[in-house]
Formats: C-alpha cells, structure tokens, sequence
C-alpha cells in the first residue's frame, strides 16, 4: 500500500492568480472577437459604397439605337474583363467615354446615353468590374479608375479615336472617378461631371458599426476629389444639383462652367443646350 502521508501536496493556487488567468482568457477572447469583426468589416465595406446588379434589363436596341456590344480589357489568358456598348454617331466631333455610377449597371444607364447621343456624340458605356455582364468581383476605387483607364485605352488603341476628341462624362460616383482619370490625360477634350459626390464614404464612416473598428485604416478607398481637382487641366463642365458650388469646382485652375440642375439631369430640359453650349466651346 502507498503511503499517503508521503505523498506531495498539492499546490495552492491563489485566488489572484486565478482571476489573472480568468481576465488574461477573457482579454484573448475579446481581441480576437475584435479581430474577426475587422475582418468582417474589411471584407464587407465595399456593400456601403456601391450597389451593383448583374441583369442587363435594357440596352440601346431598347431605345432604337444601334450599337455594338463589346467586351475589352482582356487577362493573360484573353478573357475579356469588361463589357460595354459601342455606339457610334454620324460625323460626330466628339466621343464619350460614359463612367455610370455606384448604382445598378450599364441598364441603369441608358436614358442618358440615349440623350447624349441625341447631340451627335459616339459613346462607350461599359460597367466595371462587379456590375453587370463584367467580371463578377468586389468594386473598389481602384478597380474603378483602373476599368476606366481600360476604357479609355480601348478607345484610343482599338478605335483609334484622337484623345483630343474624347470626353470622360461621369455621373455621381462616377463623376469622382472621372475626375481622377481626367486629371492624369492632359490631352482629352475635357469631362463633365454630372452631380460629383462631396463624400462618397459618408454614409460608411458615419455607420455606428464603423466606431467598433479603425474604419480609416481597414478601407483602402479616397475618393479625394480635392486633390484631383488641382491637377485637372483641361475644360471641365459641372452639372450641380445643390445651389452652392462644391469645394473641388473651387480648387479647379484650369477652365471650368459650373450649371445649376436639379437632378436627375438628364431629365431637365435645360441640360441639352447646357451640354452643346459647353462642346461648342471646346470647338473652339
């Protein structure tokens, strides 16, 4: 038989330690909860600031206006990444390059194209990334801005039109998105800015679900119209729907017209001699 009496005690652990190590186990569950929730939000803040659908429920055929689908921006392994529409005009002096907003897709579009197109211009409208027949991933400032350059090159090195023919037409975000991409081609004919958003992650940074994290540092995209404006040096046409100017229409140096319009714009009767007005000019 064993001797109990010889047998090593226990040892003692102390009410402290005990709750050091409870409040050290609680503190490792909490930082990574945290962490998860960082990473949820990472993952999920783009839903705050865009709003794309994939069903194409409209195109120009719709409006009898002849078009051609068109698929560009091709990967190493020549799958297109973007799709858009090409809709050329008769003697037209100028192209647009058509940038939509954070909202639905090229459908979503088509009431202003029509109407753009009623003035003699050639566009191409496309959706980025995310939105509609495009390749399906999350948009993102820089997705954006890289789609639109996409475009862009497309129209210079496949349809070969003049750079000083073309005009970046954005409208809401994608005015902001115009912006910057005017900003770096000195040589387009100019860009309209239908309704440019003041700031566009607003609405995710007031979300109370954005005081749980460091929302700045987790979301990558800016939109710092400011800083575009600045650099913007060719003729810019804006469509504004408030009575006062925004602060980057003060920061531009370059030529600049600033139109009062209510929105939506392309439904006001005044924004067609406001828009021939501004091309006329460019004419020149």
């Amino acid at each position: 038989m064993h001797d109990l009496r010889h047998a090593p005690a226990f040892p003692n652990v102390s009410a402290r330690w005990l709750i050091s190590a409870l409040g050290i186990v609680l503190l490792a569950i909490v930082a990574f909860a945290w962490l998860i929730l960082c990473w949820l939000y990472w993952q999920g803040s783009w839903q705050f600031i865009y709003h794309p659908t994939s069903a194409i429920t409209r195109t120009p055929a719709s409006v009898n206006i002849r078009y051609e689908p068109v698929r560009f921006a091709a990967t190493e392994t020549g799958a297109p990444q973007l799709f858009g529409w090409w809709i050329p005009a008769t003697d037209s002096a100028h192209t647009v390059l058509y940038l939509h907003g954070a909202d639905g897709n090229l459908s979503d579009t088509l009431d202003t194209v029509a109407l753009l197109h009623s003035q003699n211009l050639s566009i191409l409208a496309f959706d980025y990334r995310g939105y509609g027949q495009s390749t399906p991933v999350h948009p993102s400032e820089k997705r954006l801005l890289e789609d639109s350059q996409s475009a862009l090159d497309w129209l210079i090195g496949t349809r070969h039109v003049a750079p000083g023919s073309i005009v970046v037409y954005g409208s809401q975000l994608g005015a902001n998105v115009a912006m910057q991409l005017a900003a770096r081609h000195g040589a387009l004919a100019g860009v309209v800015l239908d309704e440019l958003i003041q700031e566009p992650l607003g609405n995710l940074f007031s979300d109370p679900r954005s005081r749980l994290v460091p929302a700045h540092l987790l979301v990558q995209d800016r939109y710092d119209s400011s800083q575009s404006a600045q650099s913007l040096k060719i003729p810019s046409l804006w469509l504004i729907p408030a009575p006062t100017t925004p602060p980057a229409y003060q920061a531009v140096t370059a030529s600049k017209t600033a139109v009062n319009l209510p929105s939506p714009v392309h439904a006001n009767s005044a924004f067609p001699m406001a828009l021939k007005r501004w091309l006329d000019d460019l004419a020149q």
